[in-house]
């Protein structure tokens, strides 16, 4: 049977776990002293009101090689394949433990480790992709074909609405120098190919959005896609941005999602984006 596999940096719409048969290893995050597994014992709000009380940004650590033989043992059985899938290895340790247990499990599972080189919903694009294709017939070694050709045309878009989040955190770079500057910037962040950078800066909440759509027109053009707008507890923004951005493109599907803990602690509430996903 196969297994598919991701982790708490990938984001899936509600009810997409149990229709597409897919499992989430949760990301750890570290207030002080206590730890929590993402999803399991803190929810986005949560996470969001112990950041408010302590004015602290937690740190976020991928899931151990040995949580991960724990989880594989959980979810599939002896022969089973495992398709696990996870967010871009230049961002995170996380597919570097798939790796590592999935060499420790090889007598017990055929675990096939995939740097996914995205995150968000573009990870739960792509498994649910995976799944679907499994359905129709698709061998795993077609499959994973796909994934690895697909990979590099999705294209993530974001653009933060506060500093503040960054700043605390230190962990994503690529925001220093919009954090050195004295403008109230409103950086655009983009996310391909496995690298985080950091595009624009731009004045206004308004010009940023604006932009967002305009930077994924010009890269995508009228090309089928699936289409995701995510956001960072602003589901106002989000679904504005969503029916702004349906009206540029040629949607197979549209859709909102909010991004998970791991990637929000990093880039703080109020950040929104799109994401672009071909359909052909």
């Amino acid at each position: 049977m196969l297994r598919i596999v991701t982790d708490g940096a990938a984001d899936l719409l509600p009810g997409w776990d149990k229709e597409y048969g897919i499992d989430m290893i949760p990301v750890n995050i570290l207030f002080g002293e206590k730890s929590y597994l993402q999803g399991v014992e803190l929810d986005n709000e949560g996470f969001y009101k112990l950041v408010d009380e302590s004015r602290r940004v937690p740190k976020t650590s991928q899931p151990s090689p040995h949580q991960f033989v724990e989880f594989y043992r959980r979810v599939a059985q002896k022969g089973d394949t495992i398709l696990s899938i996870h967010i871009t290895a230049k961002l995170s340790g996380t597919y570097a433990s798939a790796v590592s247990a999935a060499e420790e499990l090889k007598a017990e599972f055929n675990v096939i480790p995939i740097d996914s080189a995205v995150g968000s919903l573009g990870i739960g694009l792509m498994c649910r992709e995976a799944r679907k294709l499994e359905r129709a017939g698709k061998s795993v070694d077609e499959i994973v074909r796909y994934i690895e050709e697909v990979k590099s045309k999705i294209l993530i878009i974001l653009t933060l609405d506060t500093l503040e989040y960054a700043k605390m955190s230190g962990r994503v770079k690529t925001l220093q120098a919009a954090l050195a500057s004295v403008l109230n910037v409103k950086p655009i962040a983009v996310l391909r190919n496995g690298d985080l950078g950091m595009a624009e800066r731009v004045r206004t909440r308004k010009a940023s959005l604006d932009r967002v759509i305009e930077m994924a027109k010009e890269e995508y053009g009228d090309k089928p896609i699936y289409l995701a707008a995510v956001h960072a507890r602003d589901p106002k923004s989000g679904e504005a941005l969503l029916e702004q951005a349906k009206q540029q493109f040629n949607c197979r599907e549209a859709m909102l999602g909010e991004l998970s803990i791991s990637i929000a602690a990093n880039l703080g509430p109020g950040t929104v984006g799109v994401i672009l996903y071909p359909a052909e």
